[in-house]
């Protein structure tokens, strides 16, 4: 499954945790690329199924981070530390339901790091600035 055309990849063994505490495995591939610096690509794929889902990479970034009674992001995407600190917890909300999963710390923090290394946290808009001037003069000439 894994796209050359992505500068970092990560697959993370997740657990899929049921309402019932039910543990379902998940497989999640990570992908970031410098040309889109503020999104990672996540493809969560269980047994009989497979979702994409476009994260916020500072919310991941400070997700790892965060804990449960103030979690990053607000909307669809929450991402925590769990009670362990080996794992973070990522819930996902959209039309189809909802979904929490829980992700072992260590390699999401790798990923983080891979992807800062290439593209500092704050520093994207340096990287956007040549795909922003194409794009504003491809607008004008239309």
């Amino acid at each position: 499954m894994a796209d050359t055309s992505y500068d970092v990849i990560e697959v993370v063994a997740m657990q899929l945790i049921g309402s019932d505490a039910t543990v379902i495995p998940v497989s999640a591939e990570m992908c970031f690329r410098t040309t889109d610096p503020y999104t990672v690509r996540a493809v969560f794929t269980g047994a009989h199924t497979m979702s994409t889902w476009l994260l916020g990479r500072e919310l991941l970034a400070q997700g790892v981070h965060a804990v449960a009674d103030a979690p990053a992001g607000t909307g669809d995407v929450q991402v925590w530390r769990d009670d362990d600190p080996d794992y973070t917890l990522v819930s996902l909300s959209g039309v189809e339901g909802s979904a929490l999963l829980a992700a072992p710390t260590e390699p999401l923090l790798r990923f983080i790091a891979a992807t800062e290394a290439l593209v500092p946290i704050g520093s994207e808009s340096d990287k956007m600035e040549g795909e922003i001037t194409a794009l504003i003069a491809a607008l004008l000439t239309a």
